[in-house]
């Protein structure tokens, strides 16, 4: 079967800590992040949606704590390597909407699924590479349970021409 991508890597810790024994808050501080503000939305939507033990996070882009939003095409005018940066602040904003959703990041059972979306030239053919920068940074949060289906996709453009979107599944802890 070509073009199928599986991840057979185990979940990594954060550096310094055992999985049994950090929560997602001592693996944020192990790793050197601080959680900015939950991102407004720039449109006419929510940030999150609760329904049941599911938890609906929508779009997000590399929007720094000061509001600096990182624009650009992949492949373009900026690099897989910058990208890959950019998806790792993305996943930072989505956590910091989860946590204000749940009040506690110990309260995701699992990551269940992502959409990540690039902001690509035509011939850009290494989304998936970029994305990692998203889904790498849930793994070393939430060990095993930041393991996620995912899809990683090309676009013509995305909002304020930013680079990379994001969104969200989580399941919940009873």
């Amino acid at each position: 079967m070509t073009g199928v991508y599986v991840n057979t890597s185990p979940a990594k810790a954060a550096p310094g800590l055992t999985p049994a024994a950090q929560n997602p808050y001592d693996r944020l501080t192990a790793l050197g992040i601080t959680l900015p503000p939950s991102p407004p939305p720039i449109a006419n939507f929510v940030t999150h949606v609760r329904e049941g033990n599911m938890l609906y996070l929508s779009g997000q882009g590399p929007r720094e704590a000061n509001g600096h939003l990182y624009s650009g095409k992949v492949g373009g005018d900026v690099t897989v390597d910058q990208a890959y940066q950019h998806a790792r602040l993305t996943g930072i904003n989505l956590l910091a909407v989860m946590h204000d959703a749940l009040g506690d990041l110990g309260r995701v059972k699992r990551v269940v699924k992502l959409l990540g979306m690039v902001n690509a030239v035509p011939h850009f053919e290494d989304h998936p590479s970029v994305i990692n920068g998203c889904s790498d940074l849930f793994i070393e949060v939430f060990g095993e349970a930041g393991q996620h289906a995912r899809s990683a996709v090309g676009f013509g453009s995305l909002p304020g021409n930013i680079t990379v979107e994001i969104e969200a599944i989580v399941s919940l802890k009873d």
